[in-house]
């Protein structure tokens, strides 16, 4: 099987740092205006549109990947990748969030088994959800 491998020509957090940079000028509160952008329509309409939107990309990069184990075009995963990878960019600046925390969170699980990641989040909720059990 063959392997894309596209060389690295820029840093990709700057890239992204510039995405996410249009993307929070486009917030309503800095004055994104819904009639002239995309993302500014987006986050005006709220989270549902948004999260709709993170939804039917992520379905898609899944068909896209099932037709190119299929023989179909493997450079259409690329495509739906950016286009979920986007439309998540928009929840981040919603929520008050960066590519920059993201990077920081991949870092800080960095070494760390996903096996064991996935255990110590499931006992830090349960430890929550004690706490609040024994605050009320």
């Amino acid at each position: 099987m063959t392997t894309l491998v596209t060389p690295v020509t820029h840093n990709a957090s700057d890239a992204l740092a510039r995405l996410a940079a249009v993307i929070e000028s486009r917030l309503p509160a800095q004055g994104g205006d819904p009639e002239k952008s995309y993302v500014a329509r987006l986050l005006h309409k709220g989270p549902d549109a948004f999260l709709k939107k993170i939804g039917e990309e992520a379905t898609e990069v899944v068909m896209a990947a099932k037709d190119a184990d299929h023989g179909g075009d493997r450079s259409k995963i690329v495509n739906e990748v950016a286009d979920l990878w986007f439309h998540t960019m928009v929840a981040l600046a919603h929520y008050g969030f960066s590519p920059a925390d993201v990077t920081a969170e991949l870092e800080r699980r960095e070494g760390t088994s996903g096996i064991e990641e996935k255990a110590l989040r499931k006992v830090h909720a349960r430890e929550a959800s004690e706490a609040d059990s024994s605050n009320d």
